[in-house]
């Protein structure tokens, strides 16, 4: 890449804002009307933890009497001076282009669409040209940057015949080979995709603001025994297990821009290689936007699913609010803990990617994409009696999908198919059709109307069966009504 080549990351514009085109570092932290990211979801949650991160790194809160006074605005301005003071760190190329390694000019320089999981390479089959590979510019780069360090897929793509610190075993194949073994998925990423959860609020700033950790909040946190830390772009590693990796790995920092890969930008391509391997959930990593079971003997991350929407998993999320033990997201908990008490009405967000792993290959492919969903809640209504009343109802939905699915399989049988595809069918669409009420229930779930409700979701039932249950001959009509959904116990008064 040529020195002459410059692009800030502070100054240019990079970040895909929705609605508003691109914009600057500068730009998030000094305007009001940026009230969400573009993007896909995996581009958003990066982006997102980046900002988080500078603004960890401007101004952590000593506790929530600090984190309440200084509200978006105080937040801020902590943000652009220290932008102004760090400046110098965020330019893409250089001495010391942002969050890149220059020994890494030694590895297998890799294509930038073969480490895109929409972008078509090798023998992979192009259906639109949104997968075609094409030039980078500077501000794509930027972001492939960004995510690819928390975001990287494991496999062979990755070169591990270069390594940094001497003696580190940790890029050796099973047999202790050092020409390099298969690459690790990204923090943030997993084995299958953890989905990431976040508060939003009316603006982007408002929604850094909500997300923010105090240092109270990591106390007693074993996983961060270095506390809050400092941000990678401060002080870059030397290797992928020096002193400054490892106080990477213990601290928020870390998790917030994590350097799960070392790279290294070049005009055609990109070197490509493993960094620092942080532990994932089974070896007690903990990142606070990913959700864990800790009830049982091993921990249980909640993976992304592009078929179940967060709505869904409100029960699962929110159970601290009931005092129930399960599922926990810490970065939820401690927000909407604070965060009830301070805004009227805020969002909570999730997304992430599904994908396939494959003798220790990630790809995505048939049934994995990218995920995110939103739910809006108020104030007044996030307490025990409104989660108790949305876990209700939300068992009585999955109730009627469990009756669904077994009509339309008696139906199926019939008519001589014993396969489920009809039924599971039935099931997708029935959920699907439930989404576009999901506000209105939860909102419902708040003022005690919910039961109001009950008629129209026992018509999507129906309207699903109806869907995948033709009835337009006599044998069809008769497997039909002998079939059809009985939805009378859900209405019952």
């Amino acid at each position: 890449m040529a020195q002459a080549r410059a692009f800030n990351l502070v100054d240019e514009a990079w970040i895909p804002i929705a609605g508003q085109g691109l914009a600057s570092l500068n730009d998030v932290f000094s305007r009001e009307d940026i009230s969400a990211l573009g993007g896909n979801p995996i581009q958003k949650i990066a982006l997102f933890k980046l900002f988080l991160a500078i603004a960890q790194a401007a101004h952590t809160p000593e506790d929530d009497a600090d984190w309440a006074g200084l509200y978006p605005e105080g937040l801020n301005a902590h943000c652009l001076a220290y932008l102004a003071k760090w400046h110098d760190s965020f330019w893409l190329y250089g001495e010391k282009p942002f969050l890149q390694m220059s020994a890494m000019a030694r590895a297998k320089k890799q294509s930038y669409g073969a480490l895109l999981p929409h972008i078509a390479t090798g023998n992979t089959t192009v259906l639109f040209d949104l997968q075609r590979q094409r030039t980078m510019s500077d501000a794509e780069r930027a972001l492939l940057t960004v995510v690819l360090m928390g975001f990287g897929f494991g496999g062979k793509k990755t070169d591990n015949s270069v390594v940094l610190t001497p003696g580190y075993i940790g890029k050796r194949k099973r047999d202790g080979e050092r020409d390099g073994g298969t690459g690790k998925p990204g923090a943030n990423l997993g084995f299958l995709g953890y989905q990431h959860h976040f508060l939003s609020g009316s603006s982007l700033l408002e929604s850094i603001w909500l997300n923010l950790l105090t240092a109270e909040d990591l106390l007693g946190l074993a996983v961060f025994t270095e506390g809050v830390g400092s941000p990678p772009w401060e002080r870059m590693p030397e290797g992928e297990d020096c002193a400054t990796a490892r106080s990477l790995k213990n601290s928020l920092m870390g998790r917030l821009a994590p350097l799960s890969k070392f790279i290294l930008l070049a005009e055609d391509g990109i070197h490509y290689s493993d960094g620092i391997l942080y532990a994932d959930h089974k070896s007690g990593g903990f990142d606070p936007s990913t959700a864990l079971d800790l009830s049982g003997k091993d921990a249980k991350a909640l993976w992304t699913d592009p078929g179940k929407h967060i709505w869904r998993e409100l029960p699962a999320l929110l159970g601290f609010l009931a005092g129930r033990q399960g599922m926990k997201c810490f970065a939820l908990e401690r927000g909407i803990t604070r965060g009830r008490e301070r805004c009227p009405q805020f969002g909570l967000w999730a997304g992430g990617i599904r994908v396939s792993s494959n003798a220790g290959e990630q790809y995505a492919s048939g049934s994995d994409d990218f995920a995110e969903s939103a739910v809006r809640l108020t104030s007044q209504d996030v307490s025990e009696p409104w989660f108790v009343a949305l876990e209700g109802e939300l068992l009585e939905l999955d109730a009627l999908s469990r009756i669904l699915f077994a009509t339309v399989k008696g139906y199926g049988r019939a008519q001589k198919v014993n396969d489920s595809a009809q039924a599971k069918a039935a099931s997708a669409m029935f959920w699907q059709l439930c989404g576009a009420r999901a506000q209105a229930l939860v909102n419902a779930c708040g003022n005690g109307t919910y039961r109001e409700l009950r008629p129209v979701f026992a018509d999507f039932v129906h309207r699903a069966y109806n869907s995948v249950c033709p009835r337009d001959t006599a044998r069809q009509l008769e497997a039909w009504a002998a079939n059809r959904p009985n939805t009378a116990k859900y209405l019952k008064p």
